[in-house]
């Protein structure tokens, strides 16, 4: 009969020390780090203490900014009934509201804080990004087009979820333009797909397929994506 109960308890005993581990893993603050937001639309900013901030941007530059300090998974704002919850799942956190109509205070009508922050690769940090555009535009300047296509391909190939759209359509370009000058036209063809369908609209129709902020930021990325496709076509 021991036995039996022995055997019936082990269970029981591993399920508690699993709910506890669950719970524990809930309640963790992030590591300290800059998080990058669904589509590379803003970021998660938390520092060694906990502080963390918060900046995402969504349809026609509508905001989102708030800031507080994580204890233990939890942040309450202050001054307000909003509660964010940050849940680690791997490298990345997920962050969620309380349902307060206090957390949508912090944000636009069309921006969300909510939703998975990822931790990026060191070379598709903000920081890292900046960096290899700037090294690519002095190669390509002095006409060192095979280092320059060497420098910016891995940033389109490696941060493509934690680029912004207007930044991965920048990056696009230059790409293109760089693999034009080198005498792969199908190269460049194929980088340019994304930006084909709004490069073949008219800016009138690229204006009317977007929120007003949004086309305003997107046009110019269009028209290089124009010239560089009729360059790459022949």
């Amino acid at each position: 009969m021991k036995l039996h109960r022995i055997v019936l308890l082990v269970p029981a005993f591993l399920w508690l020390l699993s709910g506890a581990g669950m719970a524990s893993a809930q309640l963790a603050n992030p590591p300290a780090g800059e998080y990058i937001y669904e589509g590379g639309a803003g970021s998660l900013n938390v520092k060694p203490d906990g502080y963390f901030d918060i900046t995402t941007v969504g349809a026609n530059a509508h905001l989102c900014a708030l800031d507080g300090t994580i204890v233990r998974g939890k942040s309450k704002i202050d001054g307000t009934a909003c509660v964010v919850s940050f849940t680690l799942k791997g490298g990345a956190v997920e962050v969620v509201g309380n349902g307060s109509d206090d957390c949508r205070q912090s944000c636009g009508a069309r921006a969300s804080f909510e939703g998975t922050y990822t931790l990026p690769s060191p070379a598709c940090s903000s920081k890292a990004v900046a960096a290899s555009r700037k090294a690519f535009k002095r190669q390509y300047d002095a006409k060192d087009f095979a280092a320059a296509q060497a420098t910016l391909a891995p940033v389109l190939g490696e941060c493509d979820k934690t680029l912004d759209w207007i930044t991965k359509g920048r990056v696009r370009n230059d790409l293109a333009i760089t693999q034009y000058r080198l005498g792969d036209r199908a190269g460049c063809l194929k980088t340019l797909e994304p930006l084909a369908e709004d490069a073949a609209r008219t800016d009138q129709g690229v204006k009317e397929n977007y929120p007003p902020a949004d086309a305003e930021d997107i046009l110019p990325v269009v028209r290089a994506a124009r010239t560089n496709l009729r360059l790459c076509k022949g």
